[in-house]
């Protein structure tokens, strides 16, 4: 199998975390459904068609390195697997859509972060499809965290701090 550049590795992370974050968004979704919150399921239905989206967009970058798209895409299959396994970790059976919240808001910064320096990397390397992709990515993932982060705090200021967990 090919090696890959720190460049290409990144991209293979961000495509794995775009892979896990539908699954967590899934996940949250169960959660919040329990507690008949619509708007926030729509809001989680968008940002998984987005992650869905990215992953796409970023496994046609991939196909743009030659001889690397396959390499690539191990790396983005072995991140969504650490990824799925820390969400398994945080969300057990008994958490409810505030847990699932706070674990969306370290997945998305995270998200922020792999995708900011992906674009840094980049700008060595100037690679046309990586800058066109970090560039619509970073405002998505930036958004999805604040959203993430807003909700946290709503369905914090819902919870009875004085009642037992």
């Amino acid at each position: 199998m090919a090696e890959l550049t720190n460049m290409e590795t990144k991209l293979g992370e961000v495509i794995g975390l775009a892979m896990a974050s539908q699954g967590a968004v899934d996940r949250v979704s169960k959660l919040v459904q329990k507690q008949g919150d619509r708007e926030l399921v729509q809001r989680l239905t968008t940002m998984r068609e987005e992650a869905a989206q990215a992953e796409k967009r970023g496994a046609e970058v991939a196909g743009s390195f030659e001889g690397k798209k396959t390499a690539i895409m191990k790396e983005a299959r072995e991140v969504k697997a650490k990824a799925q396994k820390m969400m398994t970790t945080y969300l057990d059976r008994g958490s409810d859509a505030l847990d699932g919240f706070e674990f969306l808001t370290m997945a998305e910064a995270a998200e922020v972060g792999h995708w900011t320096v992906l674009s840094e990397m980049n700008k060595k390397a100037r690679h046309p499809g990586v800058r066109q992709l970090a560039q619509a990515q970073i405002p998505i993932q930036k958004r999805h965290f604040k959203e993430v982060q807003q909700a946290s705090v709503s369905l914090a200021t819902a919870e009875d701090p004085n009642a037992a967990a």
